[in-house]
């Protein structure tokens, strides 16, 4: 006996879908021809375009939805060979308005009602689920863009750090690159040791010279001095063509005493370099080499950025700069002078001559001179003065009212070292 005779069919139809008619997704059921038999209200209410689809085929249906050829034809195909088919993306753009489905289909089996026996399916609706994917995509999108355009300018900073580090000094570009603060209108006073180089008869040098071997020359010459400079750990101030300005004591410093012996060293260890390179450039036309004068002088000087809003020059003012610069112009080719200060912070450990006495522009009063000859090292465990101001008193030259407050600073410093070396004379007594 045949079960389904007993009962309507539109009543079993209706009650196998009873299920779907409320449901919140677009459900549909179609026989085996993919003829659709029953929509839910979702199905009418998502799809109003579609008008009334009973009895329309469900190939047709989503050719109206606009789904393309190839959407349409993988939906019949994965339903006849699997049984049922998922299609997680199916754009439909309605009054204007693009959402987004996934439409799930499969076959129904039923041995007792056999027209149960059809395809049933739901359109379930992720427009926002795809929406928030899609933002979260561009957001990765943006991510990746911004970790690229990052990496970008890091790598473009790097280029341009590597740059800007040859154009100066190394403890300048430390300084610089580690200050969390605008520090460009900060000045200091500090004692420093100056120190000036200039090549004899450069002028004539240049004008002999074609312009790549003199390139060739100066370079050298400058990359030289540079890396004893550096070695010795002197600030590079400025080339000024041929001559060098490196001082001591800022922003770095080991103390008065042991700035003057590393810039007398550094003295020593380039006029050595010059002479070690004296074949090169007799090869690179100079018949003659390079002769080079030095200068040095120590005392207060200020010391920071210097220029307009444009354009910052970290360098130093002071009477001990032009100190150097005059030693050096008066020194013998070849020759090192340094002023009385320096002489009295090296000590011993240097073998220098007495040249004379000079009365620098802005000085009061004549200043002596060494001419410095070599360096002699104190044996290990001797110990050489702590302070530079030797003598039972001590003058401060004032030459405007705008250095009265350095000189009072400076005044102070000087008692405090012998205050401090007062108290060290009275505990070893």
């Amino acid at each position: 006996m045949n079960t389904e005779q007993f009962f309507n069919q539109k009543t079993i139809l209706d009650l196998s879908f009873f299920n779907f008619k409320n449901a919140i997704t677009a459900a549909y059921y179609a026989n085996r021809d993919l003829e659709i038999l029953r929509v839910n209200e979702n199905f009418r209410q998502f799809f109003p375009i579609l008008g009334n689809v009973t009895n329309a085929s469900m190939l047709d249906v989503l050719e109206q939805l606009g789904l393309p050829g190839e959407q349409i034809d993988l939906f019949s195909n994965q339903l006849e060979a699997k049984g049922s088919v998922l299609l997680p993306e199916v754009k439909v753009t309605v009054g204007g308005q693009t959402k987004v489905y996934s439409l799930l289909s499969t076959y129904t089996q039923d041995a007792d009602f056999s027209y149960l026996n059809g395809v049933q399916g739901q359109f379930v609706d992720r427009t926002e689920e795809y929406s928030l994917r899609r933002e979260r995509e561009s957001l990765m999108e943006q991510k990746n863009r911004d970790r690229e355009l990052i990496e970008q300018k890091s790598l473009q900073l790097e280029s341009l750090a590597k740059r800007l580090a040859k154009y100066l000094s190394p403890q300048i570009y430390r300084s610089i690159f580690s200050e969390t603060e605008d520090t460009s209108h900060k000045h200091t006073r500090k004692n420093l040791t100056i120190f000036f180089s200039d090549i004899v008869q450069f002028t004539d040098l240049s004008d002999t010279l074609e312009p790549e071997r003199l390139a060739i020359v100066i370079n050298s010459y400058l990359s030289e001095m540079t890396n004893v400079a550096i070695a010795c750990g002197g600030t590079i101030d400025k080339f000024i063509g041929d001559a060098i300005m490196v001082f001591f004591g800022d922003p770095e410093t080991l103390g008065d005493e042991e700035d003057a012996m590393k810039c007398a060293e550094m003295a020593i260890k380039m006029r050595e370099r010059i002479a070690s390179l004296q074949s090169y450039w007799k090869k690179n036309g100079v018949p003659n080499g390079l002769k080079v004068r030095m200068g040095i002088a120590t005392g207060y000087c200020t010391v920071g950025n210097f220029g307009s809003d444009l354009r910052l020059d970290y360098t130093v003012l002071g009477g001990p700069v032009n100190l150097a610069a005059r030693l050096q112009a008066m020194a013998e080719p070849n020759g090192i002078l340094i002023d009385e200060n320096t002489f009295s912070l090296i000590g011993d450990a240097a073998e220098t001559e007495v040249k004379g006495e000079l009365v620098p522009r802005g000085f009061a009063r004549a200043v002596r001179y060494h001419e410095l000859k070599e360096i002699v090292r104190a044996t290990e465990g001797e110990k050489q003065p702590a302070f530079s101001h030797m003598g039972s008193h001590v003058e401060v030259n004032v030459i405007n009212s705008s250095d009265i407050r350095g000189a009072i600073q400076e005044l102070r410093e000087i008692q405090q070292r012998f205050e401090s070396l007062y108290d060290d004379s009275k505990k070893d007594a």
